[in-house]
């Protein structure tokens, strides 16, 4: 898990979700795949899955719970949710994250 990406395109426009709690920056890289960069801040957020995705957390605790089964999570950790998938995620403290799409 590198601490940077190179090459990329930025949208300038952040997505907020959950009336603030969680701030994202879609990238797109040369190839077509996208990702997003962004932090979840303490408390729950509620997420819809579009595409097949790998939630990778980057620094922060909580849990994730996907279809009723809740599990912990801490930076460096991987979760993996298929498209079309809610899953709640409760914030410890603010969590960075990246999402990688089309990802399982």
């Amino acid at each position: 898990m590198g601490t940077h990406f190179e090459h990329v395109s930025m949208e300038k426009k952040a997505n907020i979700f959950a009336d603030g709690k969680c701030i994202s920056y879609t990238l797109t890289f040369p190839d077509g795949e996208t990702k997003t960069v962004g932090v979840i801040m303490p408390g729950g957020v509620t997420f819809a899955a579009d595409t097949d995705e790998t939630f990778e957390v980057v620094e922060g605790k909580g849990s994730v719970s996907i279809n009723g089964d809740t599990k912990d999570f801490a930076g460096g950790q991987r979760f993996h949710v298929k498209a079309q998938e809610r899953f709640d995620v409760e914030a410890a403290g603010p969590v960075h994250y990246v999402t990688h799409m089309g990802r399982k």
